[in-house]
């Protein structure tokens, strides 16, 4: 099964009250859009990821320069912006199955979208559904309010998003009873005995004003983890000097195993810390003959894809450097810019500082070159 990714990200937010769209406010350096599509990337079934977005935030979106996604523009309702969305996929021959979901959901669990691609191999369509604990009432036109009489609780559920379904069929749908689209997209089924409905998630709510924002922001807030790293290296003749990934000009070098970079070897120390993951030495042991000289671009990078295959993701890095030569200023934006592409973060999220000894000891005397860092990282389930 090839699955395309649908997010739908064209409303108009009325009810959120902000300048700026919900799928664009951030919460632990990833907007909501962004943080959907890294649950995404988890599943080799998602072969392509569209985002539907309102044509007055194609600024917005282009700014975030996410990789391999594919872009249409939304209609002036839920039911257009996914229609649009399923004529450019329908002639492509790759993909038979579509999940369709709200950026405005982003708190759903890696687990659960296991869960609906799994499901779809025996399923016209897999829907996630949350039962009705409270007491129901119903409003009517004259404004009065009432309880359903005679109905139980546990006849009414509500369903949520990621919803899966058959290409084709759910085109076919979208273009003949379109007129009876209420809300989402299973809504277009006359028989919904042949659909699956698996349990959904509490947490997987809907952000659709200020205080489900605030209420969403507390729920990840307890989900970040802080680590330390530290680093230090022998400066020596007849060695590179690599800060940060960068080859600095130099008559000496660090001495280590690898490139002995010791910016990146904190930062790659203090991401394992902050997700439980070991240290450094323990996962490229420099006992191994095939970490020589290796660059440590590449270890970080390494680390960087297995905490997010775990849903961690950095939040931030504050960054000392303590030298007494080189001097960091003139180093310190290529620095900053180099990082962020190796942990795929923004430059915002980094922030670092050139220390010096004041001439003491072996850092002061221009003989070693150490670094500390400390980061947070956010766990998306």
């Amino acid at each position: 099964m090839n699955f395309c990714l649908i997010i739908l990200a064209a409303g108009n937010s009325n009810r959120f009250k902000s300048n700026l769209p919900k799928p664009y406010h951030k919460i632990g350096g990833k907007t909501l859009l962004e943080i959907t599509i890294k649950k995404a990337t988890n599943f080799k079934a998602i072969k392509k990821i569209i985002v539907v977005y309102a044509k007055k935030d194609q600024k917005k979106i282009k700014e975030l320069n996410l990789k391999n996604i594919s872009y249409i523009v939304g209609g002036s309702s839920r039911q257009k912006s996914t229609f649009n969305a399923l004529k450019f996929l329908i002639n492509q021959k790759k993909i038979s199955k579509v999940l369709i979901h709200d950026a405005a959901r982003p708190n759903f669990s890696v687990k659960l979208l296991g869960s609906i691609i799994k499901k779809m191999n025996l399923a016209k369509a897999v829907i996630p559904k949350i039962n009705i604990n409270d007491a129901i009432k119903q409003r009517f036109d004259s404004g009065k309010y009432e309880y359903i009489v005679g109905r139980d609780r546990k006849e009414f559920f509500l369903t949520q998003t990621p919803q899966a379904f058959n290409l084709k069929e759910i085109y076919n749908l979208h273009k003949t009873n379109y007129n009876k689209y209420k809300d989402d997209d299973i809504s277009l089924y006359v028989n919904l005995d042949n659909i699956k409905f698996i349990n959904g998630e509490i947490n997987n709510f809907k952000v659709t004003d200020q205080s489900d924002f605030e209420n969403l922001k507390n729920i990840l807030k307890n989900k970040i983890n802080l680590g330390m790293g530290f680093d230090v290296h022998r400066l020596v003749p007849n060695r590179k000097l690599y800060l940060a990934g960068l080859k600095i000009k130099s008559k000496i070098g660090t001495l280590g195993h690898s490139d002995g970079d010791p910016v990146l070897h904190a930062i790659t120390d203090a991401i394992l810390g902050a997700c439980k993951m070991g240290d450094i030495g323990n996962m490229f042991s420099d006992n191994k003959k095939k970490y020589k000289n290796i660059r440590s671009t590449i270890l970080l990078k390494e680390v960087v894809k297995k905490i997010k295959m775990k849903g961690f993701y950095i939040n931030n890095l504050d960054i000392n450097i303590i030298t007494q030569t080189p001097k960091i200023k003139k180093y310190k934006k290529k620095m900053i810019n180099n990082i962020s592409k190796l942990c795929e973060i923004s430059e915002e999220q980094i922030n670092i500082k050139g220390k010096t000894t004041e001439k003491l000891g072996v850092i002061g005397r221009e003989q070693a070159i150490a670094c500390e860092v400390i980061i947070s990282v956010i766990k998306y389930d």
